[in-house]
Order: structure tokens, then sequence, then C-alpha cells
């Protein structure tokens, strides 16, 4: 039986989602300016860019092409909000982008020479151990995420997301995308979480192991994957699901 409610502020936006057209490594890239030898992944203008004032898509890494496209992803939670308060954390140690690709790998997208503070979306990964470590930074008061796809399309991905929540926190859940619908997923693959917000960006850091057990809903982060990068607004939304 199909069911309706009414969701508090927080819901997912129509987005902006970039993908890159190329495998998804773990291991840090030597490709950021700056860096050694290694060479450096292509860099490219976002449709309609004609100057350097323009934001402008940039990975620092050496892994394939990039392109451009809008979508609309709706938020679809068996939960809704709010979520619980989550317990207080240390201050958040900011991301250090001088690392990138010499330690880790990063996506930019804005401004020429904009950082994790400053770009309109920032992405980060590096291995520890057995784990892929996410930093994550977007200019927005809703959430940023990345997700996993076998493909260039949405529908069938494995998502991380960092949420502003009405308690004011930030919180990284696990969606996978049904169609253009992000569904939360209650098993959640993230540990070491912690995030802020600040200055009007969701920013967040958490481990998420290399292998996992075979499930639909997570990836093994050691094969090949398209990235996908999204964030927008917190707003109110009506959702819908069936019992």
């Amino acid at each position: 039986m199909a069911r309706s409610r009414r969701q508090r502020p927080g819901a997912w936006a129509p987005l902006l989602l970039l993908l890159l057209a190329g495998p998804v490594a773990c291991a840090a890239s030597p490709a950021d300016d700056g860096a050694g030898a290694g060479g450096r992944g292509p860099r490219g203008r976002a449709r309609g860019d004609s100057g350097s004032d323009e934001a402008v898509p940039r990975h620092d890494s050496s892994y394939g092409t990039f392109a451009g496209e809008f979508y609309d992803l709706r938020y679809l939670s068996e939960e809704g909000y709010p979520f619980p308060t989550a317990p207080p954390v240390d201050p958040f140690a900011k991301i250090k982008v001088d690392d990138c690709g010499k330690t880790k790998g990063c996506f930019r997208y804005g401004k020429p020479g904009c950082n994790a503070e400053t770009c309109d979306y920032f992405l980060s990964y590096r291995m520890i151990g057995a784990d892929v470590e996410f930093e994550l930074s977007a200019d927005t008061d809703g959430w940023v995420a990345v997700g996993f796809s076998s493909d260039k399309k949405m529908g069938g991905d494995d998502v991380m997301a960092c949420v502003h929540d009405d308690n004011g926190r930030v919180r990284v859940q696990h969606f996978y995308n049904v169609g253009q619908w992000a569904k939360e997923i209650q098993r959640n693959p993230a540990r070491d979480e912690e995030g802020v917000f600040e200055n009007n960006r969701v920013t967040c850091r958490f481990k998420r192991p290399v292998n996992v057990p075979r499930d639909e809903t997570i990836v093994d982060l050691h094969l090949s994957w398209y990235y996908l990068f999204a964030w927008g607004p917190a707003i109110q939304a009506q959702e819908s699901y069936l019992e």
C-alpha cells in the first residue's frame, strides 16, 4: 500500500551530478599540480565556461576524462528526519590540499586555485591500511556525496553522503540509487566518521573498507568504478514509500 508523509527540511534537492569517466582508484595519485613525476590527469571546463573566473572541474589524478551532466535525484528514505543527535566530537581537522597528488588523490570543482574551503565541491581519498579514507566538502547547507557506479548512468549505485541534519550535526549515511532515487540503506560501511557545518559548508571525513562481504549495495573499492560527485541544499519535500 502506498503511503506518503511530510518530510522535514533536509531532503535532497535537484543536484549537479558530475561523472568522472574513468576508473576509481584507491591509491594516491602523483598527478596534482606541483607534484613530482607521474603525469597529470586531463583537465577541462564545464559546459558554457568561457573564462578563468568560472568553475573549472579538476581531477588531481591521472585517471580518465571528465564529463558533466545534470540529473534530478530525489531522496527516498525508510526512516525520514530528524536524525538522532550525534555525540560530541573533537574539533574537525582541516583538509590538507597540499597532500593532493602526493599521499592522496583529489577532485576539485570550482574556480582555479580553490581548496577544500572554497571549491564548490571537493573530494579526497587515500589508503589507510585496509580502509579508504574519504574527505568531502561542498558549498551547501544540505548534503555532499560521492557515489560509485559501474557505468555513467544513475541507478544501481553505492552512495556515501554527509548530511547536515535538523540538529545542526553532519552525519555520514549510506544510500543506494534506485533509478533516479537515492534510498537510504541501514547497513552503513562508514567508520571513524566526523563532520562539521561551518561558513555554509558541509565537510566530513570517514573511512570504509576496501573489501566487503558480497553485498549488492556496498561495492568493493579495489575494483574499477566511476565516481559520482553530487551536492545539494536542504529543502522540504514530500516522501513516498511502499510497505
